[in-house]
């Protein structure tokens, strides 16, 4: 499993404080917003609205928090004008990570990104470095404790997944974006409770990080996630369990 992917599921383990829980539904009105005024405000039409509505409710928030945001974005209500932003570029240990950003002030995020980089050992690399490491995916990760390997297979391989990884501790349900609904909808009909549930950026082959190195990739997603102005990033850093659980 990438470093992005076990920081996620940890995370959700542990659950969010009261600050880490105002950041996040930040983010998550951010992304409603942007959603919406790409695509509309319905949901059954806007793939990308839909997505960011699950994980908002997922995360308990309030029906009326997100439909403003919905109206935000449409124009019903004003609000501010995010714009969407990636950055590329190389973690501890020449890791590749991607970063996505919605942004009302363009310097003010590149600054910081450039400084999270910097303090890492890492640098920002030049539009298309690494992305082509990554594939755009639907995951829906599970622990084993909530389904056996098999049970899973047969609903979410009938349901359109392409693939089931096992981990250590969990599954890993792979699907392409357009089938991630069907195989999200399959896994909710058969009771079956997950740590993540999202479209995202799978790395296509892992880096391994030790040592030093590995802390400082988790430090440096520590940053990351604290940023108001990032909303997502991914790695295809491979990073050792003992090092998540020393930290």
């Amino acid at each position: 499993m990438s470093g992005h992917s076990k920081w996620s599921t940890i995370k959700h383990k542990k659950g969010a404080t009261d600050a880490k829980r105002g950041k996040l539904f930040t983010k998550l009105i951010k992304e409603i917003t942007v959603a919406a005024r790409m695509g509309g405000g319905d949901s059954d039409s806007n793939p990308r609205l839909r997505s960011a509505l699950i994980a908002a409710r997922a995360q308990n928030m309030p029906k009326d928090t997100y439909e403003r945001a919905i109206k935000k974005g449409t124009g019903e209500l004003e609000g501010v004008n995010y714009e969407e932003i990636i950055y590329e570029g190389y973690g501890p240990g020449g890791v590749a990570v991607l970063v996505e950003c919605l942004t009302d002030n363009r310097n003010r995020t590149i600054a910081e990104v450039r400084h999270a980089f910097g303090k890492a050992g890492g640098n920002v690399g030049t539009d298309g470095c690494v992305a082509w490491m990554f594939d755009k995916k639907g995951l829906i990760v599970v622990n084993k404790e909530d389904s056996d390997e098999e049970t899973l297979m047969d609903i979410a391989l009938d349901a359109g997944a392409e693939d089931i990884k096992e981990e250590t501790d969990l599954f890993e349900v792979i699907s392409e974006p357009s089938d991630f609904d069907a195989v999200k909808d399959a896994i909710d009909a058969a009771g079956i409770k997950y740590e993540i549930a999202e479209i995202t950026m799978l790395p296509q082959n892992l880096t391994k990080v030790e040592g030093k190195e590995a802390e400082q990739m988790v430090k440096f997603m520590e940053v990351l996630d604290d940023s108001d102005d990032v909303q997502k990033f991914y790695s295809n850093a491979d990073i050792p369990d003992e090092v998540f659980d020393s930290l």
